[in-house]
């Protein structure tokens, strides 16, 4: 069975470790916030200045005046703090974000992404995906497999505008988790209930399988 976007979420935040600065891009990235284990310290970053975001809010709860970098309304956790664009990119440049998650629209085997522009499409511009792309040493993606012709996103070089080079490290699907390595990606692990095949036929791009594929552990 494939797995939802809070889903993907939910295994993404198996990679978030304790004491870690984490900034989150927007889309299904933002939902990572909600699933990190509560034994663990984590700083949540946004480009728009703020440096210790906690889950969405409920119903009720929001306050329009605390959003993150998707103009979503958020809650902040005791001691977190605000600043402008500038600090927010000079912590971002310095290397100072130790996990660095984002959204995609193609990721290519040597790390190439792809997540600001479609040819004909009017967009704002690239945003922060650039300087968070050019300093982060540490990427995951968070996306969907296929696109809703059910074309491969994880291609073997990708076709739209690029953002970043050779700067992913790891993938993480509605069917599959995989790590980009010199040769590829590699195929780490597998949705509950999806197989090995299933994945390879969605895929464009080689997967390098080596020995048996586990399930996800998402809960």
């Amino acid at each position: 069975m494939a797995l939802d976007k809070n889903q993907i979420a939910k295994r993404i935040a198996k990679e978030v470790q304790d004491g870690y600065y984490v900034n989150l891009g927007i889309g299904i990235p933002t939902l990572v916030a909600n699933y990190v284990r509560t034994d663990i310290s984590v700083e949540f970053q946004s480009e728009n200045g703020v440096l210790g975001m906690g889950p969405f809010p409920f119903e009720g709860e929001e306050d329009a005046d605390i959003i993150n970098a998707g103009k979503q309304t958020i809650t902040t956790l005791p001691g977190a703090s605000f600043f402008d664009s500038a600090f927010s990119f000079g912590m971002i440049r310095a290397q100072k974000v130790d996990l660095t998650i984002l959204g995609a629209m193609e990721v290519s085997e040597n790390g190439d992404i792809a997540n600001w522009k479609i040819p004909g499409k009017m967009v704002k511009g690239m945003g922060g995906a650039m300087d968070l792309v050019a300093s982060a040493e540490n990427i995951i993606v968070a996306m969907m497999h296929v696109n809703k012709a059910g074309e491969s996103k994880i291609l073997k070089k990708c076709t739209l505008p690029l953002t970043g080079v050779g700067c992913v490290k790891k993938v993480v699907t509605e069917l599959a988790v995989m790590e980009i390595t010199p040769r590829g990606f590699k195929l780490l692990e597998r949705a509950p209930g999806v197989s090995v095949e299933d994945i390879i036929q969605a895929t464009e791009a080689e997967l390098i399988i080596e020995g048996d594929v586990p399930e996800m552990a998402i809960d």
